[in-house]
């Protein structure tokens, strides 16, 4: 399974309805998080996320609505027994806002706490484990803000159990015919892989663009994802001041999707002066017809 789960679709301030920028991915028996906002491990609760499962978690910037809730995570995993690692990805300033906040509450955690840093205009592959690849990438935003893109590839190739069978092949040899090798049977034939396995399916990418203005330079990264999340804080008509709060709208969002040739867009960090939500997919939709409201609570398919 490769989906995205949304806990927070606000901006800055938020609402009784909406909370703060946060989304789980989930890989097959492995959830990472993105962002963590206030009220995050709350969400967790209220939408069935197991937060032991989680072993990375990516801090896109600095500005509050993106990791206040970071800290209170990190203390309830230590306080429910977690003896794990856990890693933490974001900008160099964020270790010593964490390493403070332990040290004047006298907090010992029970696990290994690791910072990886994102480095200042810096971009590239930050995680690798398996068949799981997350790289980052900078956005434009009042401080230093960057984008995730998580990539899924399968390396091992289907197999296809009535041909193994029907030229004998062991099941012992199964997982070596996965890993694509060829099959000496004992009378000399050569059982050929392409004719017991299938090639592994296309890679997958999710791409969270975090919080950006409007800005082409990064559809190289969007390029051919099948799931793109993109801020859209404002409706087109208030696109200047998106522009001066280095914030985008949902046309721009949509734009942008239909540029990159993405699968699917999902529009979110909504401005706590909307109520209504409908006018952003009304905006958008017309440009980039797969566009969806990041919706509390919902899993998106990647």
């Amino acid at each position: 399974m490769f989906a995205v789960t949304i806990l927070g679709n606000n901006s800055a301030i938020p609402t009784l309805e909406r909370h703060p920028t946060a989304q789980v991915v989930t890989v097959d028996n492995q959830l990472l998080l993105i962002d963590c906002g206030e009220g995050s491990q709350m969400q967790m609760q209220r939408y069935h996320i197991k937060r032991g499962k989680l072993n990375h978690i990516f801090i896109s910037h600095l500005h509050g609505d993106h990791y206040f809730g970071l800290i209170g995570l990190i203390n309830s995993l230590s306080l429910l027994g977690r003896s794990e690692d856990l890693t933490v990805y974001g900008p160099p300033e964020l270790q010593e806002i964490i390493d403070i906040q332990l040290k004047v509450a006298d907090t010992r955690l029970l696990f290994k706490l690791i910072f990886v840093p994102l480095v200042p205009g810096n971009g590239g592959i930050i995680m690798k484990d398996k068949e799981v690849e997350v790289s980052y990438f900078p956005v434009q935003h009042r401080i230093p803000c960057y984008g995730f893109r998580v990539k899924r590839e399968r390396t091992k190739r289907k197999l296809i159990p009535e041909q193994a069978k029907a030229y004998e092949i062991p099941a012992a040899f199964y997982s070596r015919l996965q890993a694509g090798e060829d099959y000496q049977r004992k009378d000399g034939v050569l059982v050929k892989n392409d004719w017991v396995t299938l090639p592994p399916p296309p890679a997958q990418a999710y791409v969270y663009c975090a919080d950006t203005k409007y800005d082409p330079g990064i559809i190289p990264y969007l390029a051919g994802a099948n799931l793109v999340y993109h801020e859209s804080t404002y409706l087109h008509d208030l696109e200047q001041r998106a522009a001066d709060r280095f914030h985008s709208t949902a046309f721009q969002a949509a734009s942008l999707a239909k540029d990159a040739g993405v699968g699917r867009l999902l529009l979110g960090h909504f401005s706590s002066k909307y109520t209504e939500l409908g006018g952003f997919l009304e905006e958008a939709r017309p440009v980039f017809e797969e566009s969806y409201l990041a919706t509390e609570g919902t899993t998106f398919l990647v």
